[in-house]
């Protein structure tokens, strides 16, 4: 797979190039902090996928709960594959990149979100900002791995949380939040496209050659090593692209296509 800087900072980087482009007729973010909020959902979301292995480093990022969920989502996912799978389809004893890496996930977990936070409003949308921020945190710093660490990323990703719902009451629709979460599952699919192994991105609905569980991955020159020189490059790239993006977002929205103020212009930018 893709390491987890590599997806939180495409995750990031996504969310930023489309933040500005929602209509806010239909609930997109209508200032630089509501942005970097949706650029935030869509940083943490692309490792949510990873949820389905209780060894991942994100599978720890909330201590033993989260490695409870993961054990949950994973034998889920194999449950999942194993009513699904045809005769040519492999035999698999964990659910590690099946269910959950697929587009169907990210229209579902997407779509979860949205009707959530339009029945219930404000708490669950501050519910989804402290899990994605929470995944977000443990992605970049997967070195975080000792057992306490989980109560320090906990309480970062609540104090957060707290103080974008605060500062930011309206931050995105509840349409806009559950797209950043499929926008952010989509990005770690595609990142992990382009590992040796690929990824089911249609399984379990779409079959081909009689298989209903087949990765879709480039051709064998194109793929690359999971913390490999090309990942780190592709780390180094994302990162560039979501600094950049960033910048415009807060002092430059305009040449995003955004509406709201620049900070320092006098206007309320954030």
């Amino acid at each position: 797979m893709v390491m987890g800087p590599t997806h939180a900072m495409s995750g990031a980087a996504a969310g930023l190039a489309i933040a500005a482009l929602i209509p806010a007729s239909i609930g997109g973010p209508t200032t630089a902090v509501g942005a970097l909020t949706f650029a935030a959902v869509t940083a943490g979301a692309a490792l949510l996928p990873d949820i389905d292995s209780p060894q991942a480093t994100v599978s720890k990022t909330f201590g033993f709960i989260s490695v409870g969920v993961a054990h949950v989502t994973e034998n889920a996912a194999l449950a999942i594959y194993h009513l699904s799978k045809t005769d040519r389809d492999s035999d698999r004893n964990n659910g590690h990149r099946t269910a959950t890496h697929t587009v169907w996930f990210a229209a579902a977990a997407g779509l979860l979100v949205g009707v959530l936070i339009g029945l219930f409003g404000k708490l669950p949308a501050l519910i989804v900002l402290f899990l994605m921020l929470g995944l977000a945190i443990r992605g970049l710093f997967p070195e975080w791995s000792s057992s306490s660490d989980w109560l320090a990323i906990t309480g970062v990703s609540a104090a957060a949380a707290v103080a974008v719902g605060a500062w930011q009451p309206q931050m995105a629709s509840a349409w806009a939040l559950g797209l950043a979460v499929t926008v952010g599952i989509l990005a770690h699919l595609l990142g992990d496209a382009l590992t040796k192994s690929g990824v089911p991105m249609l399984g379990g609905l779409v079959g081909i050659g009689g298989k209903k569980w087949w990765d879709v991955c480039p051709p064998g020159f194109m793929r690359i090593k999971a913390n490999g020189v090309a990942d780190k490059v592709l780390l180094v790239a994302f990162t560039v692209a979501a600094l950049w993006l960033a910048y415009l977002t807060v002092f430059e929205p305009a040449a995003l296509g955004a509406s709201w103020p620049p900070a320092g212009s006098g206007g309320q930018a954030a």
